[in-house]
């Protein structure tokens, strides 16, 4: 009897443990059954998702908007190249003769020389005692001394070189920029400065300095071209790859991207001049082989893909981090038209290759300088026809340099018009230096002015559309522009700027029109 009673409480277990297992079961079934069933519907957050999908759309779109700016950019830098070559001759040439023929003929209180035909003259003169200067360099000593360091030091002397290339450029357009003012300044105002021929000292030692530091960069690029395994060419193709790094997970803003592309539209167009420079010095070892040539093209071929490469990738992800629209390559390049359209009105202040060097950083010369130096001595030029040939060369860029001005110039008004900155082609900005009375008359004024207002003015006065020339009797008259001002460094709120003649304060609003961002502004408190 113990013993049945026993054997029915074991089946009394076995069956409670069978029937938990069923349930465990049952559970599990209708477990996957829900994953495998399950829905969900997206159209609950669309928000979200179209947000995201937004997101992809921008991505798609970069390499597109990108390239086109880079395009404009690069035929902006090339019109200014091309000017140093063609143009610029053919001025200085006219102000020399008009220099030697005006003093028979001229009127008593009229210049001998116009601002812009000073200007010229001194670009002239720069560029034959930078190029006389020049001779003095070896480059195949440079060439050589090189080539015997090791990989790992010429690494790191090509990213001091990139660095030191962006300083001197900052620094060069100011040294211009002083020495053109100072030699065109009205003779009535009082001298508050060190005298043009220091200035032009300065200038000339700058250019020259520039033209060396880009020397040694191409011939660094030359030695990563020519070594055996490759390597040191490789290690400076992944330098660009290390630039995403540093800018993709940063914080930019709309005007740092600005800057950011004038940079990539600079740095691309001198990369192409230095391979330029490269395939000229092998083409001369090698005597003009035209097998030589298509020995260095998978080379050349592959540092322009790296390069754009690297450009698509970077500015797609900022964009996409930083919530930045694919438009805005629009806005920049018709900023960058409305330089090329405003410099060739009658009322501009700065020849156009200035304003691109300006903007992007790019300064003409020392490179010019440098392509000159090197094409003169890799080809000789010997009997007739070879300067028939010159000759014919030189009437050809000169017709590229009317063709290629031409086209961007009816592209930039195409630019402008769409961008509906016609407007701003035709606004009056303050031509007078502020007293201190006139200044503190005009700070009492806005104190009693909405905010709103003062900030509105500061948007609307344009860098570029500038007063005419004035007779020399309104000597108290100067041409100012916010632009010029290459280094500023703005407040969240307002930027304060000490005068050195008193102790009162000027309050200015900070720049955030695109057309007062200089490729140097600081724009929250960085330069990319």
């Amino acid at each position: 009897k113990l013993r049945h009673q026993a054997g029915t409480t074991d089946y009394y277990y076995l069956f409670i443990f069978w029937c938990s297992c069923r349930v465990h079961y049952l559970s599990l079934l209708r477990f996957v059954s829900a994953e495998l069933t399950r829905g969900y519907f997206l159209e609950h957050n669309e928000a979200k998702y179209t947000e995201r999908r937004e997101r992809v759309y921008t991505c798609l779109r970069i390499p597109k908007e990108l390239e086109k700016l880079m395009l404009f950019g690069f035929f902006l830098c090339l019109d200014a190249f091309l000017y140093v070559f063609t143009l610029l001759p053919l001025r200085v040439l006219l102000a020399l003769i008009r220099l030697l023929t005006l003093p028979c003929c001229r009127l008593s209180g009229s210049r001998l020389l116009q601002p812009a035909q000073v200007c010229d003259v001194l670009k002239g003169f720069i560029m034959v005692l930078c190029y006389s200067m020049m001779h003095y360099v070896d480059y195949s000593m440079m060439y050589h001394l090189i080539r015997g360091q090791s990989v790992i030091k010429l690494y790191i002397i090509y990213n001091m070189l990139e660095m030191a290339d962006r300083l001197f450029s900052s620094f060069g357009q100011d040294i211009l920029d002083a020495l053109y003012w100072t030699a065109t300044e009205p003779k009535e105002r009082k001298r508050a400065h060190i005298g043009v021929i220091p200035h032009f000292l300065m200038a000339v030692l700058y250019v020259f300095l520039h033209a060396i530091l880009i020397m040694v960069q191409a011939t660094t690029l030359n030695v990563a071209f020519n070594s055996h395994n490759k390597s040191l060419l490789t290690i400076m193709m992944s330098n660009n790859f290390v630039e995403i790094k540093g800018s993709v997970f940063k914080k930019f803003e709309k005007n740092n991207l600005f800057q950011m592309s004038n940079s990539d539209i600079k740095e691309r167009f001198t990369n192409y001049v230095l391979l330029l420079i490269v395939c000229l010095r092998n083409m001369e070892q090698f005597s003009w082989n035209p097998d030589h040539l298509w020995v260095l093209c998978p080379d050349v071929c592959m540092v322009i893909a790296s390069e754009i490469a690297v450009d698509v990738v970077k500015h797609a992800f900022i964009t996409k981090f930083n919530d930045i629209p694919a438009d805005v390559y629009g806005e920049y390049r018709a900023s960058l038209a409305f330089d090329l359209v405003s410099s060739r009105q009658k009322n501009a202040y700065t020849d156009y290759s200035d304003s691109v060097s300006r903007r992007m950083g790019f300064i003409p010369l020392p490179l010019a300088l440098l392509l000159i130096r090197v094409v003169t001595s890799s080809v000789k030029i010997q009997g007739a026809l070879s300067f028939i040939c010159v000759i014919l060369f030189y009437l050809g860029m000169i017709t590229l340099k009317v063709l290629n001005s031409i086209v961007l110039l009816g592209k930039s008004c195409v630019y402008v018009k769409e961008a509906n900155m016609e407007e701003k082609l035709f606004q009056s900005p303050p031509s007078t230096v502020p007293s201190r009375e006139s200044s503190r008359a005009h700070r009492s004024k806005h104190t009693h002015e909405p905010a709103g207002e003062s900030v509105e003015e500061g948007m609307l006065a344009s860098i570029i559309s500038q007063p005419t020339h004035q007779p020399e009797c309104t000597a108290s008259k100067l041409p100012t522009s916010e632009s010029d001002q290459f280094l500023t460094t703005p407040d969240e709120s307002e930027e304060k700027v000490l005068i050195q003649d008193g102790t009162e304060l000027i309050h200015r609003a900070p720049k955030k029109d695109l057309l007062e961002i200089d490729r140097f502004t600081i724009c929250g408190n960085r330069i990319d």
